[in-house]
């Protein structure tokens, strides 16, 4: 049976915080977290200088998604049963992910106001649905005590996860995206990052070190390993889609996520198009012409989100080598998920 939600059509929220509150927090988790994180064993970071491992698993440093806040996390955050999770690794499909569950849960309170009035048509979907990292940085937090669901991404491992979540009764959507497209994604990003400040990675410096598993959040055949086994043993609390069916049957992968999210499209809903709405709304070409200016207010440029979007756009970047080399770790990481292999090859 699917767990019906009702949304009204305004309810408090509050996405955006004050930059300088972020900032002096983040400091005062790093101050906080320092001395038991910095023994920790450390690699040469992607995006920031350094990655850590933390419970088998790399994460930055003084960043809003970090060994920091996701200790903090841990440490505080408290979970709601009716709570919906968006856990991808970065690259994976977050943003578009982050794009349709807010459209689905949220399309009741937009029906009947002008199109240009929808934050997606305004905003990055990063604004619209918060990390659960992010909120142990918040003076105020985004959700007020009466909102069901809160919708939060997280980029944590499943093993990582806060116990309360772990515990609780809620839901959870990982998307897993094949490692090859996942590695030139990530590669591309970082290198726009480091291009303000740091000299730029190699693209040869990046596939070694992603197929050592040292990337944000990875090790990826990790990460998409812990939640997979979860999915088959309580396929009615975890969702686990992947970035290439999502593409090849947007309509239906979304009829599939909304009735996992508990709002599923009725049949008048379908009949007037609603569900091709949400698709359009939160397509690439939308989704990219929205965010070509302007910058999240940790300074990452909305377009950075925003490159090809494609499936099998490594075949433009890797050689044939690179390619073999990266499927036969996938094999040997994934070889008892049949599943897992079909997609990820």
């Amino acid at each position: 049976m699917t767990l019906q939600i009702s949304v009204p059509d305004v309810y408090p929220l509050s996405f955006v915080d004050d930059d300088d509150h972020e900032k002096t927090n983040l400091a005062l988790l790093y101050d906080r977290y320092k001395d038991r994180f910095i023994t920790f064993p450390k690699e040469k970071g992607w995006m920031t200088e350094d990655l850590y491992m933390y419970q088998g698993f790399w994460h930055q440093s003084k960043n809003v998604v970090s060994v920091e806040t996701v200790m903090a996390t841990q440490d505080s955050f408290k979970a709601h049963p009716s709570d919906v999770y968006l856990a991808t690794l970065p690259k994976s499909g977050t943003t578009w992910l982050k794009a349709l569950a807010f459209a689905i849960v949220n399309r009741n309170r937009y029906k009947n106001k002008p199109p240009s009035t929808h934050p997606l048509q305004n905003s990055n979907p990063h604004n619209c649905l918060p990390f659960v990292e992010t909120e142990v940085l918040r003076t105020n937090p985004t959700y007020d005590n009466a909102h069901t669901p809160r919708l939060y991404a997280t980029h944590m491992p499943y093993t990582s996860l806060p116990q309360s979540i772990l515990d609780s009764s809620c839901r959870l959507v990982y998307m897993c995206r094949n490692p090859k497209d996942v590695f030139v994604s990530l590669f591309h990003f970082a290198n726009s990052l480091r291009g303000q400040s740091r000299d730029l990675m190699t693209f040869e410096e990046g596939f070694d070190m992603f197929c050592k598993g040292v990337i944000p959040n990875g090790p990826y055949w990790d990460h998409v390993n812990g939640y997979y086994k979860v999915s088959l043993e309580q396929p009615t609390r975890i969702l686990f889609l992947t970035y290439e069916d999502m593409k090849m049957d947007t309509r239906n992968n979304v009829k599939l996520l909304a009735k996992f999210l508990g709002c599923p499209f009725t049949e008048e809903e379908e009949g007037k198009g609603v569900v091709e709405e949400v698709v359009s709304l939160c397509g690439f070409e939308n989704l990219s012409e929205v965010n070509k200016h302007g910058s999240l207010s940790i300074g990452i440029p909305n377009h950075a989100f925003f490159r090809e979007g494609k499936v099998g756009d490594w075949r433009n970047h890797l050689t044939i080598e690179m390619g073999q080399n990266l499927d036969q770790i996938t094999k040997e990481k994934f070889h008892s998920w049949d599943l897992l292999l079909n997609t990820c090859l």
